[in-house]
């Protein structure tokens, strides 16, 4: 849920909080890393290696 979605006003602040902490989360892994972190489908790809070493397509396929 966004933060413009949350019912409450506390909801509301505590979603800017979340976000605010997952973004700098992210810039120190970054600048740990190095580089910035793949963002949207690659990082999807990404991780989903990272777990197993098979590609997400390669799971969703049906065995025959």
């Amino acid at each position: 849920m966004g933060t413009e979605n949350a019912p409450t006003p506390e909801g509301r602040e505590a979603a800017k909080g979340l976000r605010k902490a997952a973004a700098k989360d992210e810039r120190k892994v970054e600048a740990a890393k190095g580089s910035d972190l793949k963002k949207g489908a690659d990082r999807f790809e990404e991780r989903s290696k990272s777990s197993d070493g098979k590609s997400a397509e390669t799971k969703q396929k049906p065995k025959r």
